[in-house]
């Protein structure tokens, strides 16, 4: 019904009365859709257990995954499960949550552990939203780079999970980029001078995705672009777990600094 009602109105305020029938014909084809489309998933109850279900291999995915990259090194360090323990902190989980995320993370650091299965299991259920993709392959990238650096084992092996992520090589190597760079920024902030510094700006440039020469116009809309990409709204409404909201809620005040620091030094 509310497709007709909307697509009413829209036509109507466009083109009067031959808007309003185009529109409630427009609407009666949509409100079909969506009707099929909420039968074949078993009515309202139905969509709302795909999308918990959907969550839920979001979150055992996201620790898995990170348990086999630490253990793709050959040994998990100390700093690898105090990553692990932090970021599970970060997230606000509860008692009952953080066991399942440690079982989880122990069931990746298994030698028949079967990550592109689960990545593909993961891909199935957000292959219309990149967006949360995007942000699951930045959690891997923070347990690679726990040590400041990554191995060659570990760029590779993320590497993969990029393409099958459907993620280019190119794409890879601006995220990886995109990462240290607000890995750096973060690290500096709380001891930055009053003026931003040489390396401050650089990383900012990075974080954004920009050229320290682009324009104020190009500036912008990487900004927005960024900001889309990681909006906690816009995320939540494509299927991300709730307990993901406060990442989602670092990295747009990330990105909104580097931007901010970006106007300072350019007087915009």
């Amino acid at each position: 019904m509310w497709g007709k009602i909307l697509g009413a109105l829209f036509g109507m305020a466009i083109l009067k009365i031959p808007g309003l029938c185009i529109g409630l014909l427009i609407g009666h084809w949509f409100d079909r859709a969506l009707a099929r489309q909420f039968e074949g998933r078993g009515g309202f109850q139905g969509y709302f257990q795909s999308r918990q279900e959907a969550q839920g291999i979001f979150m055992y995915s996201t620790f898995a995954v990170m348990g086999h990259l630490a253990k793709s090194t050959g040994v998990v360090t100390q700093a690898h499960i105090r990553q692990a323990q932090h970021f599970m902190m970060e997230l606000g989980l509860s008692s009952q949550q953080q066991k399942e995320a440690q079982s989880a993370f122990r069931d990746g650091k298994a030698t028949n552990f079967a990550w592109d299965k689960q990545l593909a299991e993961l891909k199935e259920a957000y292959h219309q939203r990149p967006d949360v993709l995007l942000l699951f392959l930045e959690i891997q990238l923070g347990i690679a780079l726990v040590d400041g650096k990554i191995t060659s084992t570990q760029r590779q092996l993320l590497s993969s999970m990029a393409r099958q992520l459907d993620f280019s090589e190119f794409e890879f190597e601006q995220i990886l980029g995109r990462h240290e760079a607000e890995a750096r920024f973060n690290q500096r902030r709380p001891h930055r001078p009053t003026k931003a510094s040489g390396l401050d700006l650089t990383d900012a440039f990075t974080l954004l995705g920009v050229s320290k020469d682009c324009t104020p116009q190009q500036l912008k809309k990487a900004y927005k672009r960024r900001m889309a990409q990681h909006h906690p709204d816009k995320l939540m409404a494509q299927g991300m777990p709730q307990e993901m909201m406060e990442l989602a809620k670092q990295k747009t005040q990330d990105i909104q600094a580097a931007y901010e620091l970006i106007k300072q030094q350019r007087a915009l």
